[in-house]
């Protein structure tokens, strides 16, 4: 049986459309062309990671009264070429209770996103909605796994509406530029 050869853009999740014939915009501006529009993920990674218990043993045996948890996510988008974007959620979590911190976890959880042909207007909801929306279920499991491996109940996150987070912090939404030819 004969395998097909892959090219440098298949593989990555990016789906390639065949190209049609262009249409005339209904006014005389040129419609933006979608046709060839793409986003793709080409890697998922751990940027940090940091785990502590300072008070273990003593919360694995008696965790304590009142506890609380408290959660930041934060989405941050970087290009790294015209069409290569690194998004990076920051996620802590810190459990405490009456008698201390029971733990803290710090984690970057990245992706190397690829998008080509893709207008402005729509470039920031696909890096800080799509994207992170793509990655959050990895970063959910490697915080479960680290909170259950370091002992305690698995932290499970709820799933997070990334487009609601985008809409209340819009204002402060930019891409940091890695380019080298700016």
């Amino acid at each position: 049986m004969a395998r097909k050869k892959k090219t440098a853009g298949e593989g990555n999740g990016a789906q390639k459309k065949p190209a049609a014939a262009k249409k005339p915009a209904a006014d005389s501006a040129e419609a933006p062309d979608s046709e060839n529009a793409q986003f793709g993920i080409l890697a998922q990674f751990i940027k940090d990671l940091s785990f502590e218990s300072p008070n273990a043993p003593m919360t694995l045996q008696v965790p304590g009264e009142n506890p609380k948890l408290e959660l930041n996510v934060q989405v941050n988008a970087i290009r790294h070429t015209d069409e290569i974007f690194e998004v990076d959620l920051a996620l802590t979590a810190k459990a405490e209770s009456d008698i201390g911190v029971i733990y803290n976890v710090e984690l970057v959880y990245g992706g190397m996103f690829q998008a080509s042909g893709i207008p402005d207007e729509y470039l920031m909801q696909l890096l800080y909605v799509d994207a992170p929306t793509i990655n959050f279920p990895f970063l959910r499991r490697v915080v479960a796994d680290l909170t259950r491996d370091g002992g305690f109940q698995p932290l499970m996150l709820d799933p997070i509406d990334f487009g609601a987070l985008f809409q209340q912090n819009e204002d402060n939404a930019r891409i940091q530029d890695l380019r080298a030819d700016r």
